[in-house]
Parts: C-alpha cells; sequence; structure tokens
C-alpha cells in the first residue's frame, strides 16, 4: 500500500492538507457521519484525542454520506456539528467517498490495503496508521472507541 502520508486531503474548511505534516505520529482514520446510530463514537474519538494526543497521536475524521445518506450537510454544517454537539477538537476534513465510483484516492489505498484492506460497509469504520504512515490495524464501526483491544492497539504505535 502506499504510505498515507503521500496523499493530499481537504481540511472541513476547504483549505489544501498534507498527511505529510502528520509524520510522526501514531492515527486513527475514520470515516463519520453525523445521522448515524453511531454518532455518539464522535465523542469517544475526541476522549483518545485529548487523552492520546500529547504522546503523538490525532483522530482525522472524514465524512462520507454513502452508508444510509447519514451525512447530507454541507463541510460547514458538519463542522457547526461537530463542536456543538460534541466539542470535537481533533482535525476534520471535507466531506469524501469511501467506496464505490469517485472514491477518494486516500480511501482507495486504505480499503486496498492487503493485510487491512475490503470495502468499507459503514460509518465510523476506523484505520490505525503508525508514526511512518503505514496501516497496522482496522476496526470495524462496531468497535467503539473505548474497546481495550482498540485502546492497546493505539497505545502500541506510540511506543
Amino acid at each position: 500500500m502506499a504510505n498515507i502520508h503521500n496523499f493530499e486531503v481537504k481540511t472541513i474548511d476547504g483549505a489544501s492538507k498534507s498527511l505529510a505534516d502528520y509524520k510522526g505520529k501514531a492515527l486513527v482514520i475514520v470515516n463519520v457521519a453525523s445521522r448515524c446510530g453511531l454518532t455518539p463514537q464522535y465523542a469517544g474519538l475526541e476522549a483518545l484525542q485529548k487523552e492520546f494526543g500529547p504522546q503523538g497521536f490525532a483522530v482525522l475524521g472524514f465524512p462520507a454520506n454513502e452508508f444510509g445518506a447519514q451525512e447530507p450537510g454541507t463541510d460547514a454544517e458538519i463542522k457547526t456539528f461537530c463542536s456543538t454537539s460534541y466539542d470535537v477538537s481533533f482535525d476534520m476534513f471535507s466531506k469524501v467517498k469511501v467506496k464505490g465510483d469517485g472514491i477518494h484516492p486516500l480511501f482507495a489505498a486504505l480499503t486496498g490495503d492487503e493485510k487491512h484492506g475490503g470495502e468499507i460497509k459503514w460509518n465510523f469504520n476506523k484505520f490505525l496508521v503508525d508514526k511512518e504512515g503505514n496501516v497496522v490495524g482496522r476496526f470495524e464501526p462496531q468497535v467503539e472507541p473505548s474497546n481495550p483491544d482498540f485502546r492497546t492497539a493505539i497505545q502500541k504505535t506510540l511506543v
């Protein structure tokens, strides 16, 4: 798989950002949605950001509308929802396609990964990336951010 540090993305405010800016940090890349039964995971993701952020960790949220049209808003509406409903401080990005025609190149690479790939089936799929930009784990939507196995995997990337 291509190193994720080689990708360019757009922030939720529309600015270009290189994922190379995250070199040296462990990451969780997650496709998010505001009107999903799993939306409360925003709170758990924010808790992870606050706990592990000072140790070189970042959550990267990518809104997507492929599943049940549960992220229909504009980037500005999504940003407002995240800040007012969950006080999200982790980095959020512009809405992307995470499967099918028009899939964002980052998600094409993530889902094409030999070991951790495969089509994303729902919102809040979490890809764990090490400090060098390699995907080292994938956690399905039903795995809560507080899940002990998920937390342990994050901690291992911080060593």
